[in-house]
């Protein structure tokens, strides 16, 4: 099959055909997905900060690579552009407070994010929660500039885990927790 062939069965892009979709639509349609809360860490020293995120997911196993949507305006995103590092803290059940720390709540900003919780520097030297449920420390190797996000690649540099725990879970505007059995 040539070029010429495959470019025959590629849908052609129709901008009429798009209906219109509200913000609040769509964040009410994005709540019915369950998610694993994940606190991404970047910069070192002073110079660091974080967000809390839903939207994590792997990409590659060969290299280990996976992506992360972080928003623009977020003031994590001049930090990660200094340092090129960041680390994705998958949080366990009883790490709720870490969470609302890093999604900014009560107005904490910065390295104050980091108060409450033991961090350890991995390969990239950026701080990883030492009690996750698991920490991918990772590189930046490439964002993907969409909408309002970057879509950042990170090749994952080192792994840590915490077996003995469950996952904290997002769903439906609040967290949750699942009951093992």
């Amino acid at each position: 099959m040539s070029v010429l062939d495959l470019a025959a069965l590629t849908p052609s892009f129709d901008p009429g055909l798009l209906s219109s979709v509200d913000s609040d639509s769509f964040k009410d349609s994005m709540r019915h997905l369950a998610g694993a809360v994940s606190v991404i860490t970047v910069g070192k020293g002073d110079d660091r900060t974080g967000f809390t995120a839903t939207s994590v997911s792997s990409l590659s196993i060969d290299p280990p690579s996976i992506l992360v949507s972080l928003n623009r305006s977020s003031s994590s995103w001049p930090t990660l552009q200094r340092h090129g590092h960041f680390a994705v803290n998958v949080l366990a059940h009883d790490q709720q407070h870490i969470a609302d720390r890093f999604s900014g709540r009560g107005g904490i900003k910065g390295a104050d994010r980091y108060l409450g919780g033991q961090w350890q520097e991995l390969v990239t030297g950026t701080p990883a929660l030492a009690d996750a449920l698991t920490v991918l420390d990772c590189e930046l190797e490439e964002a993907i500039d969409r909408h309002s996000h970057s879509i950042l690649i990170g090749r994952v540099r080192a792994v840590t885990t915490r077996g003995d725990a469950q996952p904290l879970i997002y769903w439906h505007g609040s967290y949750r927790h699942i009951n093992g059995q």
